[in-house]
């Protein structure tokens, strides 16, 4: 099982009057996040507390011979007992009181010993000094002026009337990619993710002017069931994804994380698995774990309103029942559903569960017949207290709604009423002529949407935008990064 060790930083008041303990220079909180076998992951955060810096270098020495093997958000380095990690080209600017994390793997043995010192560009880190300090000064940290995520370029949405908007209020649009494998990998015991997300895959997805990422999960590695191996379950997953959002929001992006598998038996008319575990795409979610496992997120991320919370991937309960309307009230209100041998989730339960854990973030909840079904979105709409609720829906050239005349006779309505996110859009042709129709609907109506998938797929087989990591872009993909470009230029 992984751990979890902190360095906690203490700062001591000392010093005669009428001086009084000024801050350190700098603040470093050194944990490791995850441990097993003879490798673990760290993670670092740097408070700068004095004079604005173009560049950082934080150092410190291991003490029992550990080894960093790869990292993120910095240059690693090492010589010796001596790490080094230096800034990004990106995140190189620190104002006074702003904050850089910064994560790696390594290997240990033995024993593995938290460092304790720390400098940042030469100057120790965690140490006081004593002097006057000016209550107005902008660096006294005791007196800050950045709000929290105001170190990211990601903004904190919310729903306001049928738009999104920023703490400003402008009024912003989500158009990005999704980056699917965390929904997969982990519960066939293959690793976290399919293929890389560190620095330079994700600078790539921004490269393409996206501004949101959206994340597909796993109801089981999240919270770490006995079915998943320990190595890629519980903590260990939930650390990466940690991590996949720190580096999303470090390039001005907004990270949408959704429950993509769950758990929960379903043989029924048009079921991926018989498994009852989260192998595949269920019709709703189950009773048992899926309040739990938007409880855990929702408190991982709730100081985060960067943060994007997407239910559930595509509900098909009008799959298992005869009619729409026992459809919709099982999406809602979950319980006993006609079709589906396992007690229900409903969409309030999941709402419920974030705004008990305290958490303010946009939510998004997605129809019927795989999201692509938003008829009854509004008259089923959940009660939210904290008013920050949008309507998901997906399409791909084979779906029923697939056609403008279905979009302004299905879609409009609500995309009137509350911002509408297409969460997957996508064709399975190889070519772009499909998406370019939806994104202009979406476009006209000041709308979002984001293309799926950031994989190097066979995209008729499973639309993939890309066919490298570098974001060289398939035939299927020019299409979405051409009007990306054209419309965040």
């Amino acid at each position: 099982m992984a751990c979890a060790v902190s360095a906690a930083t203490l700062i001591p008041l000392t010093g005669a009057a009428p001086a009084v303990a000024a801050a350190p220079a700098c603040t470093v909180e050194y944990s490791v996040t995850g441990q097993w076998g003879d490798g673990f992951q760290g993670a670092v955060k740097v408070t700068n507390n004095s004079a604005a810096k173009d560049s950082w270098s934080l150092s410190f020495d291991f003490a029992d011979g550990q080894k960093v093997t790869q990292g993120w958000s910095a240059k690693w380095a090492q010589s010796g007992k001596a790490v080094t990690a230096s800034n990004e080209s990106w995140n190189g600017a620190l104002a006074p009181g702003a904050s850089v994390s910064a994560g790696f793997v390594g290997s240990w043995s033995g024993a593995n010993t938290v460092p304790t010192a720390f400098k940042l560009n030469g100057v120790t880190c965690n140490e006081d000094t004593t002097g006057p300090t000016d209550p107005t000064d902008p660096t006294d940290p005791t007196d800050p002026t950045d709000p929290p995520g105001s170190d990211t370029g990601a903004p904190a949405l919310k729903a306001e009337g049928n738009k999104l908007v920023d703490a400003s209020g402008a009024t912003r649009r989500i158009l990005g990619v999704n980056r699917s494998g965390a929904e997969f990998m982990c519960v066939q015991g293959y690793g976290i993710f399919d293929g890389p997300v560190d620095d330079a895959a994700i600078k790539a997805i921004a490269d393409w002017k996206s501004n949101a990422v959206r994340i597909p999960l796993n109801e089981e590695c999240w919270l770490g069931l006995d079915n998943i191996k320990p190595e890629y379950g519980g903590a260990n997953y939930q650390s990466a994804i940690k991590q996949l959002v720190e580096r999303v929001k470090a390039n001005g992006m907004t990270p949408i994380l959704e429950m993509h598998w769950s758990y929960g038996q379903y043989t029924g008319n048009s079921a991926g698995c018989s498994d009852v575990h989260a192998g595949c795409q269920k019709p709703m979610p189950d009773a048992k774990y899926a309040p739990s496992f938007w409880s855990s997120v929702a408190s991982t991320f709730k100081a985060q309103p960067e943060v994007v919370l997407d239910l559930f991937n595509e509900p098909y309960p009008d799959r298992a029942t005869s009619t729409l309307s026992e459809a919709w009230a099982c999406w809602k209100d979950g319980g006993t559903c006609p079709g589906i041998g396992y007690e229900v989730a409903g969409m309030q339960d999941l709402v419920d569960a974030v705004r008990a854990a305290g958490a303010p973030n946009l939510i998004l909840a997605g129809g019927l017949a795989y999201s692509n079904d938003l008829r009854q979105w509004l008259a089923h709409k959940p009660s939210d207290p904290a008013g920050n609720l949008a309507a998901a829906w997906h399409v791909y050239n084979f779906n029923t709604c697939s056609s403008e005349a279905c979009w302004d006779e299905q879609l409009a309505p609500v995309a009137a009423q509350v911002p509408l996110v297409a969460g997957e859009i996508g064709e399975n042709t190889c070519s772009h002529a499909f998406i370019d129709r939806v994104m202009k609907w979406f476009d006209d109506r000041k709308q979002s949407y984001l293309g799926w998938t950031w994989n190097t797929w066979d995209c008729s087989s499973g639309p993939s935008l890309i066919s490298d990591y570098d974001g060289t872009p398939t035939a299927f993909g020019v299409g979405l990064r051409d009007h990306l470009k054209a419309v965040n230029p």
